[in-house]
């Protein structure tokens, strides 16, 4: 089961990377290291994507170019969008693969890349922006205003009824994927309160009892899910048939046989959402 409770391994180094002569002096170290990723966000790893794909920086240091991710075990890990060789793979494919520290070293690249790709001028007042702080920040000259990678918090529930059955269901251009359900969270709300909004507008259920349960950084292109149990209040459910397609309560034994015929199939174990349906069938939620 993937963790993401711990303390990270990556030393961000936040003391330290404002100055652009420290970060080129990491880039020429012996130990630095660089993770290439495409034009799609996708990085090179071993056969079957089991292990990141690191190589040693072999150009002149681009502070424009040249993400600084930080440090791990005192080696500076870097990130860059170059063309890659070999087997690619995106971080959704593989990161129930990797090690905890190869798991933050690829989520911290990729957001930094979309996040640098998706954002070249200032959304102040639209004029172009440079990266400054090792690829931590972007710098308007215009308006003089220091930018920082958004993220996109979206929760993400796992609900049982008053039997313990658990609630999955699917968009309608899904096929037989399943899932439970997330939604992101609208300005001026609370995680609860966008619980509550999201899967009463989705499912139509009234909850109670909402737990934390865990996050997990999904930077496709910069979400951070924020996981919870609730109770549903009653079975009843509904939806609209156009954006959730489908809907249902399985019990764990139903789940087990639909799954075993190939009728249904769940989210990656790479996901969150893959950790709280375990976690129910495990009886582990909160």
């Amino acid at each position: 089961m993937i963790n993401w409770a711990t303390a990270s391994d990556l030393d961000r180094v936040d003391e330290h990377r404002h100055s652009a002569e420290w970060v080129a002096h990491l880039w020429r170290s012996p130990e630095a290291k660089l993770l290439k990723l495409d034009d799609q966000s996708r990085f090179t790893t071993n056969a079957g994507g089991s292990k990141l794909r690191l190589v040693k920086p072999f150009v002149e240091y681009d502070p424009q170019r040249h993400r600084l991710l930080g440090l791990l075990d005192d080696a500076p890990i870097f990130a860059v969008e170059a063309l890659t060789e070999g087997e690619v793979h995106d971080f959704r494919d593989v990161a129930h693969q990797l090690t905890d520290n190869e798991r933050d070293v690829a989520a911290t690249a990729t957001a930094m890349i979309n996040w640098h790709r998706s954002e070249p001028h200032c959304p102040r007042c639209g004029g172009p922006t440079s990266v400054i702080n090792g690829g931590s920040a972007r710098y308007c000259p215009t308006c003089e205003q220091e930018h920082f990678p958004r993220t996109d918090p979206a929760v993400i529930v796992a609900i049982r009824d008053p039997d313990d059955r658990l609630l999955l269901g699917g968009n309608a251009k899904w096929g037989n994927r399943i899932s439970v359900f997330a939604g992101f969270v609208e300005a001026g709300e609370s995680l609860e309160q966008a619980v509550h909004r999201e899967m009463a507008e989705e499912v139509d259920v009234r909850l109670t009892d909402i737990t934390y349960f865990g996050s997990q950084p999904w930077p496709m292109p910069r979400s951070l899910m924020l996981g919870f149990s609730a109770r549903a209040v009653s079975a009843e459910i509904s939806i609209d048939g156009e954006e959730i397609g489908y809907a249902a309560w399985f019990t764990r034994d139903e789940l087990t046989a639909k799954l075993e015929a190939g009728e249904i199939a769940l989210p990656g174990r790479s996901s969150i959402a893959s950790r709280l349906v375990q976690a129910w069938r495990d009886d582990e939620l909160p």
